[in-house]
């Protein structure tokens, strides 16, 4: 999914929340939003990706404010709130696949623009697919030999969990997460922090801190893992943005809130719709 014009004004806002998570420096804050800018401006194209521009715009602001991840506390904050709203949480929903797959989506509300108790409000609300191939999903899933689950956001992976499991009946699932830090995306510091490490089974690295898949970027191991990969299970907007680029080859599985206007666009559905849909 290329950039739409609205997409501006997003890493706009993006550049100005990291530079002010980053430091209390005034100087080196407003030395970083001015690189930042730059690459935005030069960058910003119809035929670029956001999560391209957006990779390089956290790239520049960790390093003029020498602070490796900007996003740590609100990373915490969104893992204690999702691990104390799963329990509950999870008693809603079946156990069987659509109802693995509406827990996991329930998480992607999660964003960082918003305050948690807006998100803690969401993530209650039941969830309705508004395109939903769960069934078309479950049959693949049974023929398949292995799964690579592309992670999103740090707090997600208490809701991804009983999802992961219960993929693991038929198939083995790779659970693919950052390197190191990238917005509030998951790492496998986070995994190994959250202590579910052994839970998850096979959990490796993207091998770039990109928000979504940045491919020219991504590590060997990665594009052998997603290459040799049955089914691709793509966990929120930036994976999206990144695979719906590529040829549909009926292996890449959406399962994502359209949280902003361009992508609920491009998905067909309306802006905050949930998506479970096969490609």
């Amino acid at each position: 999914m290329k950039l739409a014009p609205g997409c501006y004004e997003c890493l706009r806002r993006l550049i100005y929340q990291a530079a002010e998570l980053a430091t209390n420096d005034v100087s080196l804050k407003q030395r970083a939003i001015n690189e930042a800018m730059k690459i935005l401006d030069d960058e910003f194209s119809c035929s670029q990706l956001s999560i391209v521009i957006a990779t390089k715009i956290h790239k520049i602001i960790r390093e003029v404010t020498h602070n490796p991840d900007p996003y740590r506390a609100m990373k915490e904050r969104e893992m204690t709130l999702t691990k104390e709203l799963h329990p509950v949480i999870k008693s809603r929903y079946k156990d069987e696949l659509r109802g693995c797959l509406q827990l996991a989506a329930a998480a992607n509300a999660i964003d960082f623009f918003r305050e948690p108790s807006s998100i803690k409000d969401d993530i209650r609300e039941p969830v309705s697919f508004a395109v939903d191939d769960s069934e078309q999903f479950e049959a693949k899933l049974k023929d398949a030999g292995k799964v690579l689950y592309l992670a999103d956001n740090a707090g997600e992976l208490y809701f991804d969990l009983p999802l992961v499991k219960w993929m693991k009946q038929f198939a083995q699932v790779i659970y693919a997460v950052k390197p190191s830090p990238v917005q509030d995306d998951l790492t496998l510091e986070d995994v190994k922090r959250s202590g579910l490490e052994g839970e998850f089974g096979k959990v490796i690295s993207t091998g770039i801190a990109s928000p979504g898949i940045v491919f020219s970027l991504a590590s060997a191991r990665f594009k052998r893992e997603f290459e040799s990969a049955d089914l691709i299970f793509a966990k929120g907007m930036g994976h999206y943005e990144a695979l719906s680029e590529l040829s549909l080859e009926g292996r890449f599985f959406y399962c994502l809130k359209a949280k902003c206007q361009p992508v609920a666009d491009s998905l067909g559905v309306s802006i905050n719709s949930y998506v479970a849909m096969l490609q």
